[in-house]
């Protein structure tokens, strides 16, 4: 394709896409098509000779457009948002059309240079802890996903609480970790991953507000120390997946520092509430924390995939993962005076991510930010008001930050009809939660274009189905 064939398609492109975000709400929210439907509709083989453009998007709008669930729809209201937004497809497009690999400063400085600079700009913007810079001993780095920052954590805190000895010889001792009985899934894969194995997996229980509670932690780490095992994490969670349930960071991090445990913080989606100053009390305590992660790609208009990881102590995390073959030898790593951020994450390879977030940033300002990171907290509010109002409805708690969590006052089986009706309609898209053996629709707000109106028309909706349910 030679670069005029691309000038010319390229514009098409951006005004397709700004056309499908012009009348994205017009589409059914969630794909109503029926599993197979897409490939059925794909040849067998691949093209023996090259295709035009204007194939491809026609088979774009007539094979893929139905099999695509609108993630971007304002009346996308389902598991956690995957908010995008115009700069940062636009970054995005730029990262690709300059293809750098960033494994190293040396292979492209910028890549590292903007990256470390975007990330110590999130801890002055967000109030985080001054340590977590990258001109102290700790430090950022983008990373894809929560999963995987969790991950990363938890071969830190196991190689401290072996002295490096595990990466040595393999194998582990009796190691423990703590989760809650909210923390996100990916706990359990990635303690399987790193090969301390589930069985080694402590989960503690929860208050009335489903947070963990502190007192039953102690208790546990107390217990596995009598009986010789070694405790070595714990995860805390800022918002977690079913309820968005904030666990005290203080209590837990003190109870971690006094027993020399690891404390990781995941606040995948609603870290980014820290950008407005009333919403810090929630991440009190973040100081004790060895590390620190929240998704941009989830509530602050950066399309996936993009997670901001952050660790007290940078050198910890190098010595983990650090591999240097003879083949990535160059003079700025050898002198110590570049950060090589391949040594801050499980892979090698690297795309230039820093940029679409940068773009964001720059584009909407720190105030911007937090107009509309407010405007969904607001909106949230509103609608728990209507639940709380409503004869037939009821609400699980006050929401801290953007997620309502609500029911019908029927029965489980009735709430199942319900939401099944609700995403069937096409008009919007719920996910749920069982919490305490109760069927709990999840209402969650935060994609980018998302307004008023379309939460009160999602509400009426809700009150039309419920009653035509039998």
């Amino acid at each position: 394709m030679s670069p005029a064939q691309f000038r010319e398609e390229g514009k098409k492109m951006i005004d397709w896409i700004a056309d499908y975000y012009e009348q994205v709400e017009n589409y059914p929210v969630l794909s109503q098509v029926e599993p197979g439907d897409i490939r059925k509709g794909l040849p067998n083989a691949a093209p023996a000779q090259g295709e035009s453009f204007d194939a491809m998007m026609q088979d774009v709008e007539q094979l893929i457009m139905p099999g695509i669930t609108h993630w971007q729809s304002p009346n996308f209201f389902a598991y956690f948002p995957a908010n995008a937004s115009g700069p940062s497809i636009l970054g995005e497009l730029l990262s690709a059309g300059l293809g750098v690999q960033g494994m190293l400063w040396a292979t492209s400085p910028a890549c590292t240079e903007l990256e470390s600079q975007v990330m110590d700009w999130l801890v002055d913007m967000m109030d985080l802890p001054q340590h977590f810079k990258t001109t102290r001993n700790g430090g950022g780095v983008i990373q894809d996903t929560a999963s995987n920052a969790l991950l990363t954590a938890m071969l830190c805190a196991r190689e401290m609480k072996t002295n490096f000895e595990t990466n040595r010889i393999g194998g582990c001792p009796k190691i423990v970790a703590y989760i809650s009985s909210q923390t996100h899934s990916s706990a359990e894969k990635d303690i399987k991953v790193i090969g301390v194995g589930t069985q080694n997996l402590r989960t503690i229980e929860v208050d009335e507000n489903f947070a963990m509670i502190p007192e039953k932690l102690e208790a546990q780490i107390r217990k596995d120390l009598e009986e010789g095992y070694i405790p070595f994490f714990v995860c805390a969670t800022i918002g977690t997946t079913s309820s968005n349930a904030v666990d005290p960071i203080r209590e837990i991090g003190e109870i971690c520092r006094r027993y020399d445990i690891w404390m990781h913080v995941d606040a995948a989606m609603a870290g980014s509430a820290a950008i407005c100053q009333e919403q810090r009390a929630a991440f009190d305590g973040l100081e004790l924390a060895k590390s620190y992660a929240f998704n941009p790609h989830k509530w602050m208009f950066t399309n996936f995939d993009c997670d901001c990881f952050f660790v007290s102590d940078k050198s910890v995390l190098i010595k983990t993962l650090s591999v240097l073959p003879e083949y990535l030898k160059n003079e700025a790593t050898e002198n110590g005076a570049v950060i090589d951020y391949r040594d801050w994450h499980l892979q090698l390879g690297r795309r230039f991510r820093a940029l679409k977030l940068w773009f964001v940033i720059r584009h909407y300002g720190v105030e911007g930010l937090q107009y509309h990171i407010r405007e969904h907290i607001r909106l949230a509010a509103e609608f728990s008001k209507w639940v709380k109002e409503s004869a037939d409805f009821e609400l699980l708690s006050e929401p801290p930050f953007n997620l309502v969590c609500f029911r019908h006052k029927n029965d489980n089986a009735f709430n199942k009809k319900l939401i099944q009706s609700l995403n069937k309609s096409g008009k919007i898209y719920l996910t749920h939660t069982v919490l305490n053996g109760q069927f709990w629709l999840r209402m969650s707000i935060g994609q980018t274009q998302t307004e008023l109106k379309h939460v009160q028309d999602a509400w009426r909706l809700i009150g039309e189905k419920s009653r035509s349910i039998s």
